[in-house]
């Protein structure tokens, strides 16, 4: 009955036809469906990943966290309710419209709004990106993470932890705190940020190739100030990205070559060497935060830090035979063939 993907998000904002470009023509998505008052979004061969709600503020609308089948579903609505938490079975029409079987809802402490949903439905019809793009890394990955805000992380970590069934992955304090939590090999599906209010810090979506994000950077680029975190690479996930500012005023981190972890195997650590290998220069922190950022990536030059990149079938080409110095410093990364 445990969780397995980030499903679908929902958003609510002021800025209906701000998001339409921003999602489909910026980030790739498809608009699938649009009317005065939402807009819908495909990722890949699901119906529905995004949906972005008109509202009278620009806030999080809800969360939607996949399960196996409807026995799983049943099983984690008792679960909650088992631990106090109050759970809604979702009608009949709210589940047509996240095109799922069936749904429950209910709230985290910090009042998000949470869906656990199975069946999540599927099309033939071949995933038409807003701009020419590869594709997203989905699939049993889910759509990409949500990190969200909050003012206390140790109050609100035991909700996710031992009551959704949440792992957690590893963590950083410099130069803020941040929390990153597993349900599948996607090294985080879900993180929390101290902040002083709730709120989403920023989502995340995976490209296939290295270049969607590239060019997607240089689109940014025609308009410095929507650059919120300038191109860089993780420690933690390994992930190659930049972040951007969405129209609700929240970032929107768009990468390529996240690390796939073994989840029955795996050993949480602390971060020491901060969040970032290189790059991604944080216009959003303070001063001071984004010294202390420096320093951290200046040190993981010093020591040499490498991460090996993380590549799949049919997004990459092997350099053969080019260096045999290297291949004699390091036989294991020798292949033939």
């Amino acid at each position: 009955m445990s969780l397995q993907t980030l499903g679908y998000i929902g958003l609510r904002t002021q800025n209906l036809d701000d998001w339409a470009d921003y999602a489909a023509k910026f980030l790739g998505m498809q608009l699938v469906d649009r009317t005065s008052s939402s807009l819908s979004f495909r990722m890949d061969d699901k119906k529905q990943r995004l949906v972005v709600n008109k509202d009278n503020a620009d806030v999080p609308g809800f969360f939607g966290w996949e399960v196996e089948n409807a026995a799983a579903l049943d099983q984690y609505a008792a679960r909650l309710e088992g631990h106090g938490v109050k759970v809604a079975r979702g009608s009949r029409a709210l589940a047509d419209e996240r095109f799922v079987k069936d749904v429950i809802v209910f709230n985290d402490p910090a009042g998000n709004r949470l869906e656990v949903m199975h069946g999540a439905e599927t099309t033939t019809e071949p995933f038409k990106p807003g701009r020419a793009i590869s594709g997203f890394r989905t699939g049993p990955l889910g759509m990409g993470h949500a990190v969200l805000t909050c003012e206390n992380i140790d109050a609100i970590v035991p909700f996710y932890v031992d009551i959704l069934g949440f792992k957690l992955s590893d963590y950083f304090l410099q130069p803020f705190a941040a929390y990153f939590f597993h349900i599948n090999p996607r090294h985080h599906s879900l993180a929390f940020v101290q902040s002083s209010k709730p709120g989403i810090h920023h989502l995340m979506v995976e490209t296939c190739f290295l270049d969607d994000v590239g060019q997607g950077y240089d689109l940014a680029q025609r308009n410095p100030e929507m650059i919120a975190t300038t191109f860089g690479r993780h420690v933690n996930d390994n992930v190659m990205s930049f972040y951007s500012w969405s129209p609700s005023k929240f970032m929107f981190e768009y990468g390529w070559g996240g690390r796939s972890i073994d989840t029955e195997n795996w050993q949480v650590k602390v971060i020491t060497e901060g969040p970032s290998l290189w790059g991604h220069e944080r216009h959003w922190i303070t001063e001071e935060q984004r010294q202390v950022a420096r320093d951290l990536r200046i040190n993981n030059a010093a020591n040499g830090l490498r991460i090996p990149l993380n590549v799949m079938d049919g997004n990459y080409t092997r350099a053969r035979d080019v260096c045999p110095w290297w291949d004699a410093a390091h036989p294991s990364a020798r292949k033939t063939g």
